[in-house]
């Protein structure tokens, strides 16, 4: 049996951070999983009295991240795998988002993902081992009209991470981006915060979109069961993966986003190249 581990996962109260602390559970592992409300994080503890460990936590507020890891470093033990999952999606065309909307994007599913990893990077570098995960979304890697801002923040935290991997890697630390495609969860649901319409000019292209993602939740191809599976899966190999996608949905969709960058970068190649500096 594969030895047992500290979890460190934010946003357990529902969706996919429930579904992956759930598993890590189940696999005999403990589990520090982060909460807004009271209720919510009794209702964690209550999932295993002795591994299920609550902490109420805004990833939002910089100091509250560090003193959260630093007290669970000492209280709960030594922070062997980190999912930073806490995260919200906007949906809007991007002329209708507001850049206050678009920064309060960014403050939860970018700058609230980076404090959680700079906050556990000195422990784990000091051990010369640990596992940092987080959950971006086939939205980090393909991007889709009337999610811009979601789909910005992703592909955000994709560089952060990507580069992160490349700076940690001889410290024994491995990085890897969780990019799901569309799971049972309430993301679409409740949990969607979606901009009022004001430019009639967009009726056409995005209607019928916020309409089928309405029709869709709860409905999704995706198992949050099996999504924790598959993250338990590369825990314990020698060589993650930086990069994985779940979901054929969004094995397919990221697959098609790369081979139009690739007809881009073969149809203008000449171009391109045209730009470097002749001796």
């Amino acid at each position: 049996m594969p030895t047992a581990k500290v979890f460190f996962i934010t946003g357990v109260s529902s969706g996919l951070g429930r579904a992956f602390a759930t598993g890590a559970l189940d696999a005999g592992h403990t589990v520090v999983g982060t909460v807004r409300k009271d209720a919510d994080a009794r209702a964690f503890t209550a999932l295993h009295p002795e591994r299920a460990h609550a902490r109420l936590l805004d990833v939002t507020d910089d100091e509250a991240v560090l003193a959260v890891i630093g007290e669970v470093e000492q209280s709960v033990g030594p922070v062997d795998v980190l999912i930073a999952n806490a995260g919200y999606g906007l949906e809007g065309t991007f002329e209708e988002t507001s850049l206050a909307d678009l920064r309060t994007q960014f403050d939860v599913n970018v700058f609230g993902a980076a404090a959680t990893v700079r906050a556990v990077l000195p422990f784990m570098r000091a051990r010369r081992r640990g596992h940092i995960l987080a959950v971006t979304s086939m939205g980090g890697l393909a991007s889709f009209p009337g999610v811009s801002a979601y789909c910005g923040s992703k592909y955000a935290l994709e560089g952060i991470l990507e580069a992160v991997g490349k700076e940690v890697s001889g410290f024994g630390i491995h990085v890897t981006a969780i990019e799901p495609g569309s799971f049972r969860t309430d993301w679409a649901g409740r949990s969607m915060v979606r901009v009022p319409r004001s430019v009639p000019d967009y009726d056409e292209l995005f209607e019928p979109i916020r309409t089928a993602r309405r029709t869709a939740s709860g409905r999704q191809l995706g198992d949050p069961a099996k999504a924790a599976a598959a993250l338990l899966r590369i825990l314990d190999e020698p060589d993650p993966p930086a990069h994985l996608v779940l979901g054929s949905d969004a094995l397919h969709l990221v697959r098609a986003a790369r081979k139009a960058v690739d007809h881009d970068l073969d149809t203008w190649e000449t171009l391109t190249l045209s730009t470097d500096h002749t001796p």
